[in-house]
């Protein structure tokens, strides 16, 4: 079993996260944008490493209670492998210790994987946004995670 550890984010994630963009989505963010991240005051980033190497991450923002999600990424040979649950759950935590009453995502209305995940942590549809993504064109799915 690999072991996996939930990291903050800082300068020494930057390069394997970047490169975990450009190769999970078509309209990667880049290093000086991720980097950016690192001083603002509502950013919450998460590193999962397995057996020390950096393998997923994901990125949200947390404004007067409200998580938004940027991003969950996984390396193609790390996925299957509760390294995307882990990230999540990680921004959940914080959102929830931190006096969260929801986080919520956007997801391409294609990836049944993100999507069954999603659902399994308690994720509900709320809305639809129309054309959202890019490179294919597709609609995004928003969906909630609410706290009591």
């Amino acid at each position: 079993m690999t072991h996996l550890e939930v990291l903050p984010m800082a300068e020494e994630h930057i390069a394997a996260v970047a490169h975990m963009e450009q190769v999970c989505f078509s309209t990667p963010w880049t290093e000086s944008g991720l980097r950016a991240e690192l001083t603002s005051g509502t950013a919450v980033f998460r590193v999962v490493l397995a057996d020390g190497v950096p393998a997923g991450y994901g990125g949200m923002h947390f404004v007067c209670t409200e998580g938004y999600i940027d991003n969950i990424a996984v390396l193609p040979e790390f996925r299957r492998h509760g390294i995307g649950q882990t990230a999540v759950q990680a921004l959940l935590s914080y959102a929830q210790n931190h006096g969260g009453t929801f986080v919520s995502l956007e997801v391409r209305e294609s990836n049944l994987p993100a999507l069954a995940l999603y659902q399994k942590l308690g994720f509900q549809q709320e809305g639809r946004r129309r054309s959202f993504y890019t490179k294919p064109s597709e609609d995004a799915l928003i969906l909630t995670r609410r706290f009591a």
